[in-house]
């Protein structure tokens, strides 16, 4: 396994992120476990997930099962960088969710006990509360942090000038602040291009992409639908009746590299800048497997530059849209 700084921390996580969104509702908690302990196995270090995880089983469930894991010993929790999430409502009531001190206690502390943890590695916010001021997130962080309960923090969806806006804001604390994004990023999209990526080069935030495969479109979709191992319909069937050329040539590249259409996507995120490492959320150990494998591989300029000709790219503004 291949590791790299969490961004511009001194934190060493590894370039594969096992996601656990799917652990409760898609996979059952002893097939979760396995896949955890085989993360270990394989050199993995960083987990994510986040309190509202579990679906069908019920928001916090998903963290319940972590916990468990952790609870069963031989090192599981002191070999895990633990990253969860808060911003989304976990009871139908005022201060539910978002990010007011209020809820940042609260959310924090259940976390904690959901995880049966003393402190959790990096508390990411899932997405901008435009209604709470900075210094009211920041002042509820660093209680957090003299407590013990949180090492780092970082973001998820937010925007490039809200990058910005939260570390300048906790500059003026002489607090770290922010030191990583999560952002959907892949080949299909690659919206970050244009501002988030640059921020987070600027303000040396790690980035990890979440949705590498765009739900499934870049694991081999094409190939998939002809032989009828998958069916699609709504927007995924109509994307790929749209761009069933562009993801065919994708497929095609990759059978010639000699990986499969999932690793490669996951190989690509990982040769682009400012990219920690991509979170894949496995349902299967199979599944799993095959995304680890994608730390191995390594793409030369001539493949890198027929993917941008498949997939193109984005420019930094304001040069992609304007001169």
């Amino acid at each position: 396994m291949d590791y790299t700084h969490l961004g511009r921390t001194g934190l060493s996580v590894s370039r594969a992120v096992l996601g656990t969104m799917n652990f409760g509702p898609e996979t059952s908690e002893d097939d979760s476990h396995a896949i955890m302990d085989r993360a270990h196995e394989l050199g993995v270090n960083f987990f994510d997930t986040a309190n509202g995880y579990g679906g069908s089983v019920g928001k916090g469930a998903t963290e319940e099962i972590i916990g468990r894991w952790f609870a069963t010993g031989g090192g599981r929790r002191e070999k895990t960088v633990l990253a969860t999430k808060v911003y989304g409502d976990m009871i139908d009531w005022p201060n539910g969710g978002k990010l007011s001190a209020y809820n940042i206690r609260q959310a924090l502390d259940a976390s904690l006990q959901r995880l049966q943890t003393d402190h959790i590695d990096l508390y990411q916010f899932h997405h901008v509360d435009r209604a709470t001021p900075w210094d009211e997130i920041w002042q509820a962080l660093e209680v957090a942090v003299a407590q013990g309960k949180v090492l780092y923090v970082g973001s998820s969806n937010f925007a490039g000038w809200h990058i910005a806006q939260a570390q300048e804001a906790a500059k003026h604390r002489n607090f770290l602040g922010l030191v990583s994004e999560q952002s959907i990023y892949n080949l299909v999209v690659r919206d970050v291009e244009r501002d988030v990526l640059p921020a987070a080069e600027h303000y040396g935030l790690g980035v990890i992409p979440w949705s590498p495969l765009q739900g499934g479109l870049l694991g081999g979709v094409i190939e998939k639908t002809e032989n009828g191992s998958r069916r699609l319909s709504g927007r995924s069937a109509e994307y790929v009746e749209g761009h069933h050329d562009q993801l065919a040539a994708y497929e095609a590249l990759a059978k010639e590299l000699g990986h499969t259409p999932g690793e490669l996507a996951l190989a690509w995120l990982l040769h682009q800048p400012t990219v920690t490492a991509p979170i894949t959320g496995p349902r299967t150990m199979e599944q799993w497997e095959s995304a680890v494998r994608a730390v191995d591989i390594r793409l030369d300029d001539t493949a890198l530059a027929r993917l941008d000709e498949i997939f193109p790219g984005h420019k930094t503004s304001p040069e992609d849209y304007a001169w």
